[in-house]
């Protein structure tokens, strides 16, 4: 059996916060310290992007650590071309680490004459000489199917359900919310982790980007709900969600969504809104206003991505770490300082 070399990490400038966040826990776990590859990731007068790595990497298990956030065709750009300098200098394996991927949205073609970006994305990937790649909570689970190499998925629901234990004391009247039926299947692993009840916003547009109206299916009244996404980017259809959900009965409502793109009026929206918190994790890098905003709260991904990192470096299994009895332990740590 062949024995991989250590992996060696080397970061996009996409959320270099994370990377060094995912570094330093890797560190603690190997007892050694694990440093981001030294290198040079810049932009030339008109835009163009350029890489220098000023360490040897042949031979060795490169995992890049880039999220596809915005400005997403830029840091897609950095994560290709630092994979591109990864394979001419002789890397042994080339994994992609990105815990937000973007484009996931665009994962089919709605109407006629329209691109599915999230293909095209994964072709871009791999032609790259990528070999592997690690994401977390895919806008559809079915993207993985797009590539030709292997993709495993982390999931941030034992991660929410870890949280929600801890911050939650009496879990009786929790009831967890899907604000769309899209949703439920996310939603209801939630809900079965924690063993909570489940109910669905249903809700109709008249255009894109306006909500007719909202549906509660489920009786929400005298709950505290919890609603469960994935992404939240302009924070609409969050915010009309918790409105709803108040005006059907429900004592409070807070928000556990993966990937918190938050863009345009969405920190504004959300401090207005009726939800109490909204807790989103740092697959993407928080703006100034989103980490000043009092209702935002983050918890914490590398745990999950330094330990993924090192199962896939030693041939061990990653889906080991969608069990909570594992993966506490690896948060341990975070909530005795919360």
């Amino acid at each position: 059996m062949n024995t991989l070399v250590e992996p060696k990490l080397i970061s996009g400038n996409a959320n270099r916060t994370l990377s060094k966040a995912i570094a330093k826990r890797m560190s603690l776990l190997r007892g050694g310290n694990v440093d981001l590859v030294n290198a040079r990731i810049e932009r030339f007068n008109d835009q163009e992007i350029f890489v220098e790595v000023y360490e040897n990497v042949r031979g060795e298990d490169m995992f890049i650590l880039q999220s596809t956030s915005n400005p997403a065709n830029d840091n897609l750009m950095e994560l290709l071309i630092i994979a591109d300098a990864m394979r001419r200098s002789s890397a042994k394996r080339i994994t992609a680490v990105i815990p937000y991927f973007g484009y996931a949205r665009q994962d089919r073609r709605t109407k006629a004459r329209t691109p599915i970006s999230a293909k095209l994305v994964a072709n871009l990937i791999a032609e790259a000489g990528i070999e592997r790649v690690l994401t977390m909570d895919l806008h559809a689970t079915q993207i993985q199917g797009f590539f030709d190499i292997p993709v495993d998925n982390l999931y941030a629901s034992p991660i929410f359900a870890l949280d929600v234990m801890h911050h939650f004391e009496n879990m009786d009247d929790v009831m967890i919310i899907s604000p769309d039926v899209g949703g439920v299947a996310r939603a209801r692993e939630l809900a079965k982790r924690i063993g909570a009840d489940l109910a669905i916003v249903d809700k109709r547009r008249n255009a894109p980007g306006e909500i007719a109206e909202m549906t509660v299916i489920g009786d929400v009244k005298g709950r505290r709900c919890i609603i469960v996404d994935d992404i939240c980017d302009t924070a609409g259809t969050l915010c009309k969600a918790a409105d709803t959900l108040i005006e059907h009965g429900a004592t409070e409502v807070h928000s556990y969504i993966t990937h918190g793109v938050l863009s345009g009026p969405a920190v504004e929206r959300i401090t207005n809104s009726s939800m109490k918190q909204l807790v989103i994790t740092d697959s993407i890098e928080a703006t100034p206003e989103v980490a000043a905003c009092k209702k935002i709260r983050t918890v914490p991904t590398a745990p999950i991505f330094a330990q993924a990192t090192l199962n896939i470096a030693n041939g061990t299994s990653v889906s080991s770490l969608f069990d909570e009895n594992i993966l506490g332990p690896i948060y341990e740590g975070y909530y005795k300082g919360v």
